[in-house]
């Protein structure tokens, strides 16, 4: 935080963690009491307890609105990227490039590999979109209806859905959560990326194993193909599947290789999106643009993939966009009333070298994923917690943002009571704990991390000194978590 907003040292930790616990509270009452998670409203209601908090401390409202705006503003970067995806969701269900990636994709169906299939898709689609929410929600229901009329149990079907799902979520570069975590962890977008490919690649790999050894014992079940095949006609009626469709991800591929700049790239597949749609589908220039404002209606005739297939557009994003507000509003003024700093002081206690740096980065993000049950809180409080002490011990925030998504963006569908869990539960009609077990990804990924903090692999510093000693406690906490003005 800037100096002028400091206020003092930082209450007791109980009095820090009151205005955290309340928050938690309303949240739990709208989940279990009202059935409905939409975590906006107790997050308001979050941001005005911790200024109750703050008057009692003789905080004054405009100093805690200082606070607010001064962590708001680092998300900005990333909701501009949001609109820019919901631009490319559109603009690549119209020209062609996501129904071709589907279409293909179910090519790799075969009797012996429905749950390496169902996870490799979902993965693509994910990927392409990045959206593990609309990935499960619309492709995900088609995959379970296929896998029960198969003879696999849904709880399989349902793990590999999942680990493909936040898999491409977790590594697309036009995904809400990877683009809001590097900017809260002060990093940029491709370093991210590939950060998380240390951890993310081999739990995927592993995680296919798996499902290749799991779907072997049921070969002899997977025998009706029908509803694939019918998916896959409809697609190929209703679009041109031209090797062209395939240019907009290709370029932004090549973009993303080249670290150019996160926004004008997306933009760029976007409007690439549209000039095929133009050129190859037929559509014209107003449907382009409305499109790119209101997204994709599908109105092929199967309910299934007119579902999967309305999709995008700038207006869709809006949902993601104002809890992104909320979430950074909230941990401004958490900062402010002093949480912040009274529980980086106890986590201080715990640091000691890398692997604890690690350890503590992890658990931290985790418990903020278990408790709150808000994806987007979770990724940015513990960003605005250790961001200071990874600095501080000559390590890259690219092992903090790669951590803070391992056990909070992989770990949002694995609880029950987190939106993510109670999401893709009630969506695919399978209990979260039940199907957690199989969502291989999602819980190897943040072992992988452990591992590489144990070993030190895949941990960079900030500067080439092979000699610095990794066990060196850290420094004092008002010098290793000072806030930038």
């Amino acid at each position: 935080m800037n100096d002028d907003i400091r206020i003092g040292p930082p209450p007791g930790l109980m009095m820090a963690l009151l205005p955290l616990l309340v928050t938690t509270a309303v949240l739990i009452l709208q989940f279990f009491v009202f059935a409905d998670f939409t975590p906006h409203i107790p997050l308001a209601c979050g941001i005005m307890v911790c200024a109750f908090f703050g008057r009692l401390r003789g905080i004054r409202w405009t100093q805690m609105e200082a606070s607010m705006l001064e962590v708001v503003k680092i998300g900005i970067p990333a909701i501009f990227i949001l609109m820019a995806v919901g631009m490319v969701i559109g603009t690549w269900i119209l020209s062609g490039t996501v129904p071709m990636l589907i279409y293909y994709g179910f090519q790799m169906i075969s009797p012996s590999v429905f749950l390496v299939a169902t996870c490799l898709i979902s993965a693509l689609v994910s990927l392409a979109t990045g959206t593990s929410w609309g990935t499960v929600g619309t492709l995900g229901i088609a995959l379970m209806g296929i896998g029960e009329g198969l003879g696999i149990p849904m709880y399989l079907t349902g793990g590999a859905l999942v680990s493909g799902a936040f898999f491409g979520d977790k590594m697309s570069p036009l995904s809400e959560t990877t683009n809001l975590t590097p900017a809260v962890c002060e990093t940029d977008l491709w370093s991210h990326i590939k950060s998380m490919m240390a951890t993310t690649v081999p739990a995927i790999v592993l995680a296919l194993i798996l499902y290749a050894w799991l779907g072997a014992g049921y070969a002899d079940q997977l025998e009706r193909t029908t509803d694939i095949t019918t998916f896959r006609e409809t697609l190929a009626d209703t679009f041109t599947l031209s090797w062209i469709t395939m240019i907009p991800p290709v370029v932004v591929i090549a973009m993303a290789l080249a670290k150019l700049p996160p926004f004008p790239t997306i933009f760029t597949g976007a409007a690439l999106g549209g000039l095929v749609a133009i050129g190859i589908q037929g559509e014209s220039l107003h449907t382009v643009f409305d499109v790119m404002q209101n997204g994709y209606i599908s109105d092929t005739g199967s309910g299934a993939i007119d579902e999967l297939l309305s999709s995008g557009g700038v207006l869709s994003m809006t949902w993601v966009v104002t809890l992104t507000f909320f979430a950074l509003g909230f941990a401004g003024m958490l900062e402010a009333y002093g949480t912040i700093d009274a529980i980086i002081q106890r986590l201080m206690r715990l640091i000691r070298g890398r692997f604890s740096l690690v350890a503590t980065s992890s658990g931290t993000t985790l418990a903020v994923s278990t408790i709150i049950g808000d994806v987007y809180t979770t990724l940015v409080l513990p960003g605005r917690l250790l961001k200071g002490q990874y600095q501080a011990m000559g390590y890259k925030t690219t092992t903090l943002s790669r951590s803070i998504e391992d056990n909070g963006t992989l770990s949002s569908p694995l609880i029950p009571w987190n939106m993510g869990g109670g999401f893709v539960a009630s969506t695919i009609g399978v209990p979260t704990l039940v199907y957690a077990p199989f969502a291989f990804a999602c819980w190897l990924s943040p072992l992988f991390g452990l591992l590489w903090g144990l070993t030190g692999h895949f941990i960079p510093r900030e500067t080439h000194d092979e000699a610095a000693d990794d066990a060196t406690p850290a420094p004092d906490y008002q010098v290793a978590s000072g806030h930038s003005s």
